[in-house]
C-alpha cells in the first residue's frame, strides 16, 4: 500500500485521538509567533507544567466521573478547601507537611464518600449532589479563612511540590541538568521498547497493524519531541515535581483503566450501565469508587495550587472544575459516556493552560480569554459529536 494513502487512511479512521494533538502544536506554533519565541522559552514551558498540573490532575479524575456519564461540580471548591485545611495545620497547629498532606487526602475521600453515597444509595442525581457541594465545600472555604484570610504558607518542602525541581548529581556538568536527561533516553528506551511488545502482541494475534515505515517514523516523531523537551528542560533547573506527581497518578490511572477488571468495568457501565448490571458488575461500588476517587484527587489538586501560590486564598477553586471538564472533553472523552483515556485527558488540560498561559503573555484580557477558550471548547465538543455520528 502508498505510504501517503495508508498514512491519511489512518488519521481519517482515528480523527477524534489526532485532532487534539494537531490542535495543541498549532496553539503552541501561533503563541510561539505573536509573543515573539517567548511562549516556548525553558523558563515558560516550566511555568507551563506546573500551571497545568493541578489542572490535570482534576481531569484524570473527571475523566473517570464522565465515563460513566456522571458529573463532579464540586471538585474546584473541594481542592480550595482541602488545600486552606493543609495551610492551617501547617501554620495553625505546626503539623508535619506530609501528615498534614495525608490527612488532607483522608478528607477528599470521606468528602468522596459522602456525595458517592448520595449518588448511589440514596439515588440523588449527581448534578444536584454535586451543585450541593460546590455551595458547601465554598462555604466552607470562606468559613475556615474568615479570620485569618489569606494564609501563607512559608514551608520549604510543601511549597516544593509545585515550585521546586528533582534532584541533580552532583557531578552533572554546569548548565545541564544530568538526571533530567537520563530520565529523557529512558523514557524513550521504554516507549520504544513497549510500543515494539504491543506491537508484536497485535500480530501474534492477527490484529491489523501500521506498516514498518510509519511505525518507525511515528516512534521517531513520539522521541523527537519527549526529547527536544527534556534538552530544554535539563538547560533550565530540571523536571518540575509537579511533571513527576501528575506523571505517577497518569501511570496509576492509565493502568486501572486499561489493564484491570475495574477499568473495564468503568467502559462498561458507561458504554451501557444496565447491561452492566445484568452481566454482574456491581454499578454502585464501581461508581462509588470514581467519586471517592474523584475527591481525593481534587484534594491532591488543592495541595498543588497551594504550594504553587505558598498561599490558601478564599478564591482558590474557582471554575477549576470548569477546566477539568473542559479538558476531558477536548481530550476526546464522549459526551454519551463510555469512551475516554486519561493520556489524552492530560492533552486536553495543556490545550486549556497553553491557551490561558499563552493568552497572558500576550497580554489579553480575561474576558476575551473566557470567550476564547469557551469558543474551543464547543468547537471540540461538536467536532466529537458530528465524527462518531459519522462513525455509526
Amino acid at each position: 500500500m502508498n505510504l501517503g494513502k495508508e498514512l491519511g487512511g489512518l488519521v481519517k479512521k482515528n480523527i477524534r485521538d489526532y485532532m487534539m494533538y494537531i490542535a495543541l502544536v498549532i496553539i503552541m506554533i501561533i503563541f510561539q509567533i505573536f509573543t515573539h519565541g517567548g511562549f516556548l522559552q525553558a523558563r515558560n514551558i516550566t511555568n507551563l507544567i506546573n500551571q497545568a498540573g493541578y489542572v490535570a490532575i482534576l481531569a484524570i479524575g473527571m475523566t473517570l466521573i464522565l465515563i460513566l456519564k456522571h458529573i463532579d461540580l464540586s471538585v474546584g471548591y473541594v481542592a480550595g478547601f482541602c488545600g486552606a485545611i493543609a495551610a492551617i495545620l501547617m501554620t495553625q497547629h505546626g503539623v508535619n507537611e506530609w501528615l498534614a498532606i495525608l490527612i488532607v487526602l483522608a478528607v477528599g475521600l470521606a468528602i468522596g464518600m459522602y456525595q458517592g453515597l448520595l449518588v448511589t444509595r440514596l439515588g440523588v442525581p449527581a448534578f444536584v449532589t454535586t451543585l450541593a457541594g460546590m455551595f458547601i465545600f465554598r462555604g466552607l472555604l470562606n468559613i475556615s479563612l474568615q479570620k485569618t484570610g489569606t494564609i501563607i504558607v512559608p514551608n520549604k518542602v510543601f511549597n516544593a511540590l509545585s515550585n521546586g525541581y528533582i534532584f541533580d548529581l552532583p557531578f552533572a556538568p554546569e548548565g545541564i541538568h544530568l538526571v533530567t536527561l537520563v530520565i529523557g533516553v529512558v523514557a524513550v528506551v521504554l516507549l520504544w521498547i513497549s510500543q515494539i511488545k504491543a506491537r508484536i502482541n497485535r500480530k501474534k494475534y492477527d490484529f491489523k497493524v501500521v506498516s514498518l515505515p510509519i511505525f518507525i517514523g511515528g516512534l521517531i516523531l513520539a522521541s523527537a519531541v519527549i526529547m527536544l523537551i527534556i534538552i530544554t528542560l535539563a538547560r533550565y533547573q530540571g523536571i518540575p515535581w509537579t511533571a513527576v506527581i501528575v506523571g505517577v497518578v497518569l501511570i496509576i490511572y492509565n493502568f486501572i483503566l486499561n489493564k484491570t477488571k475495574l477499568g473495564r468495568y468503568i467502559y462498561g457501565i458507561g458504554g451501557n450501565d444496565q447491561a452492566a448490571e445484568l452481566s454482574g458488575v456491581n454499578v454502585k461500588m464501581v461508581t462509588l469508587f470514581a467519586f471517592a476517587s474523584m475527591s481525593v484527587l481534587a484534594a491532591l489538586s488543592g495541595i498543588l495550587y497551594t504550594s504553587r501560590l505558598q498561599s490558601a486564598t478564599p478564591t482558590a477553586g474557582t471554575a477549576f472544575e470548569m477546566d477539568a471538564i473542559a479538558s476531558s472533553y477536548i481530550g476526546g472523552v464522549a459526551v454519551s459516556g463510555g469512551i475516554g483515556r486519561v493520556t489524552n485527558t492530560i492533552i486536553g488540560a495543556l490545550v486549556i493552560v497553553s491557551l490561558t498561559n499563552g493568552m497572558n503573555l500576550m497580554g489579553v484580557d480575561i474576558s476575551y480569554q473566557y470567550v476564547v477558550k469557551g469558543i474551543i471548547f464547543i468547537i471540540a465538543v461538536a467536532f466529537d459529536v458530528i465524527s462518531r455520528k459519522k462513525a455509526k
